[in-house]
């Protein structure tokens, strides 16, 4: 029988005298090529393994070759994988195919470790083949969990570092007016023992003293607040797809256990849209790692992110599958220090909304009891000028 790989090869073959000579390129390219190669047929079964796979897997090819693929996975990926190959081949909607993807790959020890997922296909006639290209990354995930370990911390000491400065300005800030009102107000007090004509006017001007005071104390804390959510946005037309790939990776990072899976589907993939690329990757990462943390204990944990053009908006949506928001959250998700995290301190919402609405717009959230939710925003679709 014909080898069905040999038509995955653009090589001239004139200068072949039989299949023989063909078939050992092959071999050759499957034991030299440096990254795990692995080709599998339109029903997921592993066709090829390459030298490098057998390093990396663990498996000889003899073990694996006429097997489905998700021998290779994980449970998560697992219990999808046969499904996504069908959808793809029905309707052309592309996951990983050309994009490339961090996903978690099944050692035969039993063992699973990070790696670098890319992908292409080749048409044989009615069928497909997909070709894959695996890279251990274990070592460079370790390097981003510490740099991003490192970063909390120098984060961390800075965040406490301003709020120690707030703390200390506003004190002083305030000391003024809230001392000012409490001697109004003591006075008010005794010149009402025993009150004259007299005193009820100096009580009266007293009052409205104090009542001047508090207002001036209402502006020192609205001025400082004003000044901690003000920041100067760094506005400019910024790739969305790849600011949403670079949150997904960063969402991750040192999260324990499984990981949800994350979809991203995009109505045009090249979109661009105006916005301070730094913050709005902050929007998408305090989104979707809240997603992957509620999705702990869902049984199949999957985190959507779907964009689409609205009148020249373009609307995002960051939608999960778990719980939904606890009773604390669903009436006022957005508030500061609200939170049902062990160790979280509330903010990250609220930081979600400030920057967005620094964007010019408004994020609105949507959530049921046991079916998930779903945080909606919209961002200004930069709009390109041609020569």
């Amino acid at each position: 029988m014909a080898d069905p790989l040999s038509d995955l090869w653009r090589v001239d073959t004139s200068d072949f005298q039989d299949s023989d000579s063909l078939q050992s390129i092959l071999t050759s390219i499957l034991r030299s090529v440096p990254d795990a190669m692995i080709v599998i047929d339109d029903s997921g079964v592993i066709m090829a393994f390459s030298l490098a796979a057998e390093t990396l897997f663990g498996y000889k090819a003899s073990d694996v070759v006429g097997k489905n693929i998700n021998c290779l996975m994980t449970e998560t990926d697992r219990v999808h994988h046969d499904q996504y190959i069908r959808n793809y081949l029905v309707t052309g909607e592309r996951q990983i195919i050309g994009i490339g993807r961090i996903v978690e790959a099944r050692l035969a020890n039993g063992e699973s470790i990070p790696v670098e997922l890319k992908i292409g296909e080749a048409a044989i006639g009615d069928r497909k083949l997909f070709t894959g290209f695996i890279r251990d990354i274990t070592e460079r995930q370790a390097n981003i969990h510490r740099i991003s370990e490192l970063q909390a911390e120098i984060g961390n000491f800075s965040r406490l570092s301003a709020v120690g400065t707030m703390a200390s300005a506003m004190a002083h800030e305030l000391n003024q007016p809230l001392t000012a009102v409490a001697n109004y107000l003591e006075a008010a007090r005794d010149m009402l023992d025993a009150p004259s004509a007299d005193d009820l006017a100096m009580v009266q001007e007293a009052l409205t003293a104090a009542a001047e005071q508090s207002i001036r104390a209402g502006q020192i804390v609205r001025r400082l607040r004003d000044y901690v959510s003000r920041g100067e946005l760094d506005l400019r037309p910024v790739d969305l797809k790849a600011v949403i790939d670079d949150a997904v990776t960063i969402a991750k990072v040192g999260i324990d256990g499984p990981l949800a899976r994350v979809v991203v589907r995009m109505e045009d993939p090249e979109v661009r849209v105006l916005a301070d690329r730094l913050q709005l990757r902050q929007v998408f990462a305090n989104l979707i790692r809240n997603a992957i943390e509620a999705l702990s204990e869902t049984e199949t944990p999957q985190v959507w992110i779907h964009t689409r053009h609205v009148d020249g908006e373009t609307a995002i949506q960051v939608r999960d599958n778990g719980p939904g928001l606890s009773e604390e959250l669903i009436h006022s998700p957005f508030d500061a220090f609200q939170t049902t995290k062990a160790n979280g301190m509330g903010l990250g919402l609220s930081i979600c909304q400030t920057i967005i609405e620094a964007h010019g717009s408004t994020i609105e959230v949507s959530s049921q009891p046991g079916a998930g939710a779903a945080f909606t925003f919209t961002l200004r679709t930069a709009i390109e000028v041609t020569e």
